[in-house]
């Protein structure tokens, strides 16, 4: 397996799009250290998992960060790979938004990453045998939706600070990529469409593909980028999003459109 012996980090992984990215990761070999807040949810994964353990840590925590990535040593060797997933979303029109709101989802989806690639980062240097960080944006940092200020600003920020992460350590062996979604059947995307039903078809009506991500999707993406196939990709951002920001006009979507 091409990830076999390898020890892995991925931050937001209870659920979602972090879980499937874990499981994918210990599908190759990997084994996975499940960071999250959500503690029930995550042990739970993690036991799903079987090659994985759970550590609880608010990753926009420096001091709880630094102790993650020094107990993961500690107990694993090493860590040779690190996915930055963890995010939250806001929906609040940008004249309405207001400071500890925007302060916390920029600290929540850019800070940490921040953090956790440089504890990680400084660790890898250390080792001195490389590694790989896949950072995880979204499309939004590539357009602009007036109710997400703050995260569509975070993840812009997370493109660009994986381009310098990447300059700045390739000369120790260590590649930094990121992956950047678009709209995702996540439980979250499901709590939405139930709300407002209408936003269902208009989202399909801008994705070629006419259908939403499946998580496992992104994670074969993330999966290949954390491998030696990808040995020579660095400072890139794969935008994952079935034609979205390659499409100038809207398809017809019928009412089965997107199920599967």
């Amino acid at each position: 397996m091409p990830l076999d012996g390898k020890v892995a980090m991925v931050s937001g992984a209870a659920r979602g799009i972090g879980a499937a990215i874990a499981e994918r990761l210990v599908a190759e070999g990997a084994h996975v250290v499940v960071l999250d807040r959500e503690v029930a949810a995550g042990r739970a994964t993690a036991r799903r998992l079987g090659r994985a353990d759970f550590r609880e840590v608010d990753v926009s925590r420096a001091d709880e960060v630094r102790a993650a990535v020094e107990a993961t040593v500690a107990e694993l060797g090493g860590v040779q790979i690190l996915v930055n997933n963890a995010g939250i979303a806001n929906n609040t029109t940008f004249l309405e938004v207001s400071e500890e709101e925007f302060e916390r989802v920029v600290a929540v989806n850019l800070t940490s990453q921040f953090l956790l690639g440089q504890a990680v980062a400084r660790h890898m240097v250390e080792r001195g045998e490389g590694g790989a960080i896949v950072n995880i944006s979204s499309v939004t940092a590539h357009g602009g939706v007036a109710t997400q200020a703050a995260y569509a600003s975070a993840k812009g920020g997370v493109e660009s600070l994986t381009r310098v992460m990447a300059v700045a350590l390739a000369h120790e062996g260590i590649r930094v990529n990121a992956v950047a979604p678009g709209s995702t059947a996540t439980p979250m995307v499901a709590d939405f469409f139930a709300q407002k039903p209408e936003l269902r078809t208009m989202m399909l009506s801008r994705i070629p593909l006419r259908r939403l991500a499946e998580p496992d999707e992104l994670a074969s993406v993330v999966a290949f980028l954390a491998s030696e196939d990808a040995s020579y990709l660095t400072g890139q951002v794969l935008i994952v999003d079935g034609g979205r920001r390659a499409l100038n006009y809207t398809v017809p979507v019928d009412d089965e459109a997107g199920e599967r």
